[in-house]
């Protein structure tokens, strides 16, 4: 595995890719008779991606006001953005081309941070060193030890992990304060969109279009969610051993170590039934009365044993506070077993030709499906079918709208399965966006891109720059490492 070390810097305006804001080259005024004084680079390259020896490590490239950029900076962000995946051009002509452009977004870059500090805009150290931190933990946690991991930095030229961590800060710290400064100069009204045509929003689909990605398959459905139900036999031994607990309870048995040893609730269990604090409403109607209702019960009172229709349950107030009750509960839940299952799978047979005969979706909803564990009725907004559990996924994989299929899911707690007879209402293949689908996204995107070079534009007019085309002629890339 090859690790990307290097830190992209390619878009880094918040409100619009720099890689699109830096299409045209910056404009080269004379050179004054006493060049501005060299700061240092905005990036310094990492030992082993220095320019090769004869090419003159301080050539410049560009100035912006008192900022030097240097022929190894822009080798050091072509670099990176090959890493990214960017083709770059083998040609001289193209490559300098391209080369020029890439140039352009790091000029931009610099004034946009000159902007900044005009505007007095401020990063707190401790943001940075969080996305440090957070970057670090991500890049050191796809190698399987520590020197294999120190040997991926020193190929990359980082001499220690804390030469990567600085060189990481400095990105995020250029990144972060250019997309301060471009919020700023937008709430403050300084960076006004502009106005695009159709024309324009056209031109800029068709240069996009095969690079945009593909609209991935989607579906979207309604469905009849049926639970296996408890017999009444074990419901009947539910009830007793609730019965059982309750009785334990009022003869000086510890509520808490109860919960923990028998209450079905994994979500409260470990915390000896603490279900925390709650609204009225929150809770199932039978469930809610004891807490809210005719029946609410006071700091350290005990319910009787409650039926709702998730079991029986023992419930105890802690506290009460204004609107809210903190509480705790036992659950115990009736056993399902094979036979139930079977039950559930013939209903849902049942659903499933009855609903194919023509019967309302709405009437087999309210007599069939399970609404007690909230389950979703319908899914209208559409869904790529990779965010679909497995199930679904295969479920689905040869379906029509309007074709109607039965599958089993995962169910949970005491029920094993439960059974699905779902509806495809729209069924997407996939494939190439639309002019009609992209262009309000496009218009959006074009105007504030607009807003964003107006105001670089005018930045170019306040700062002395100058761009050196024949030094990037003379700083080939070199080929891309083996992978």
């Amino acid at each position: 595995m090859r690790l990307r070390l290097l830190v992209s810097a390619a878009a880094l305006l918040a409100a619009a890719p720099a890689g699109l804001i830096a299409q045209q080259p910056a404009g080269a005024p004379p050179a004054p008779s006493t060049p501005p004084p060299s700061t240092p680079a905005p990036n310094a390259a990492p030992t082993s991606l220095a320019p090769a020896a004869d090419i003159p490590l301080d050539r410049l490239v560009a100035v912006v006001g008192e900022v030097v950029i240097t022929q190894s900076d822009l080798r050091e962000r072509l670099i990176a953005k090959r890493q990214e995946g960017a083709q770059i051009p083998t040609d001289s002509a193209a490559f300098v081309a391209f080369s020029t452009a890439v140039l352009g977004e790091i000029v931009d870059e610099e004034l946009m941070l000159r902007k900044g500090k005009e505007l007095k805009v401020e990063l707190p150290e401790s943001d940075v060193t969080a996305s440090v931190d957070q970057q670090y933990k991500a890049v050191r946690s796809r190698f399987g030890s520590e020197a294999e991991f120190k040997g991926e930095l020193a190929k990359a030229g980082y001499g220690t992990p804390e030469e990567y961590k600085k060189f990481v800060a400095e990105g995020i710290r250029r990144n972060e304060l250019i997309s301060r400064t471009t919020k700023k100069l937008r709430d403050d009204g300084k960076m006004v969109p502009v106005n695009v045509t159709d024309a324009d929003v056209k031109e800029a689909f068709d240069r996009n279009k095969a690079a945009m990605p593909k609209r991935e398959p989607s579906v979207s459905w309604r469905q009849i969610i049926v639970a296996p139900k408890a017999s009444a036999v074990a419901k009947e031994v539910a009830r007793a051993r609730a019965e059982s607990l309750l009785k334990e309870i009022k003869a000086g048995g510890d509520f808490e170590k109860l919960a923990k040893r028998e209450s079905a609730d994994s979500g409260s269990r470990d915390g000896g039934g603490d279900l925390g604090w709650t609204r009225r409403g929150k809770m199932v109607p039978e469930f809610d009365r004891w807490l809210f209702g005719y029946y609410a019960l006071q700091p350290g009172q005990l319910s009787p044993v409650v039926e709702t229709p998730f079991g029986y349950h023992i419930i105890r107030v802690d506290r009460i506070n204004a609107a809210e009750v903190k509480s705790r509960h036992i659950l115990i839940t009736p056993k399902i077993d094979s036979a139930d299952v079977a039950r559930a799978r013939l209903e849902a047979d049942t659903v499933l030709t009855q609903w194919r005969a023509g019967t309302p979706f709405d009437t087999l909803a309210k007599k069939h499906h399970d609404f007690r564990a909230l389950e979703e009725t319908t899914l209208l907004t559409p869904l790529t079918r990779a965010q679909l559990p497995a199930q679904y996924q295969k479920a689905f994989e040869n379906v029509k709208p309007n074709d109607i299929v039965m599958f089993d899911v995962p169910g949970t707690g005491n029920i094993p399965i439960k059974v699905v007879v779902a509806q495809p209402v729209t069924v997407d293949p996939g494939g190439e966006f639309t002019l009609a689908e992209m262009k309000e996204r496009f218009r959006s995107r074009l105007a504030e891109e607009g807003g964003v070079r107006r105001l670089l534009e005018g930045l170019r007019k306040q700062t002395y720059v100058s761009v050196r085309t024949e030094a990037i002629a003379s700083a080939p890339l070199p080929a891309a490492p083996a992978q």
